[in-house]
């Protein structure tokens, strides 16, 4: 059974259609990567799930559940998440260790239990020791783990990324894609990462879904979508340097340099 399941999900504001009859299936304990450029509809497609938008048509499930569409429209907060803004969205005046309690208390644990998963959620991320630390004390890396470490911490079925690693410099990108591969496959759960960067993509997800336009363009493991495009768009999404010009032919290629015999040609006509 899949984790999540989309059906021609919509979503227009004003006159732009954000997001155009989308339907999508996430097995459970997937990495999956929400891919396309600015004003794909990735951000939109990722905020849908997570309950911060409500489609204007389709249907959401989460496992057998519906949680929008055919009536039925579950906040955020009932929906078993846990969401890492771009921003971090961590509170100045906490502690790292406030920071990671505030939703264990929304949602009713005791005092002991819940200075069991801080700690416990600390060393996941590798913050042990770092409780009594706030925000403006910490490095950008180890802020966003702090936003990694509070949502972990409720132990959601799910965890939504919005381009987690857009504000750090290019050796942080680097350790927080480490982390995020170690930390998926620690605790198991379901990730949804948004991004326009086709590296950051292919190196942390075992599943990309390459976005354009406010639809689905290509869905794929990402040696599927780079080996394998389905559009002309795909292939130069993901690497110009996979085009040749020339002239499609019944049984291979005809390129400037000559003729080539294909043993699968692209499927666009292009």
């Amino acid at each position: 059974m899949p984790r999540l399941a989309l059906a021609a999900i919509t979503k227009r504001f004003d006159d732009f259609q954000a997001v155009d009859g989308v339907s999508l299936t996430i097995p459970d304990g997937a990495f999956l990567a929400l891919l396309g450029p600015s004003g794909s509809g990735k951000t939109t497609l990722l905020r849908l799930i997570a309950g911060l938008e409500e489609p204007d048509g389709g249907e959401i499930r989460f496992d057998d559940q519906i949680v929008a569409g055919d009536g039925v429209f579950l906040p955020p907060e009932r929906r078993g998440i846990g969401m890492v803004f771009q921003s971090y969205a961590l509170w100045p005046t906490m502690t790292v260790r406030g920071n990671i309690e505030f939703g264990l208390k929304v949602g009713g644990l005791k005092p002991r239990e819940r200075s069991a998963r801080i700690e416990e959620v600390l060393k996941v991320v590798g913050l042990a020791g770092l409780g009594d630390r706030r925000p403006h004390e910490l490095s950008g890396g180890q802020r966003q783990r702090v936003a990694l470490a509070r949502s972990l911490a409720t132990r959601p079925n799910m965890i939504l990324l919005d381009e987690p690693l857009a504000n750090l410099d290019a050796h942080l990108r680097e350790a927080m894609l480490a982390e995020f591969r170690r930390i998926h496959s620690l605790t198991g759960s379901t990730f949804v990462f948004v991004t326009h960067d086709q590296d950051e993509a292919m190196a942390v997800s075992d599943r990309i879904a390459l976005m354009r336009m406010g639809h689905l363009e290509q869905v794929g493991t990402p040696d599927e979508v780079y080996e394998r495009p389905r559009t002309r768009y795909a292939a130069e999404f993901l690497g110009a340097a996979n085009l040749i010009q020339g002239k499609r032919l019944p049984m291979g290629f005809e390129a400037p340099f000559g003729k080539l015999a294909l043993g699968q040609t692209p499927p666009w006509d292009e």
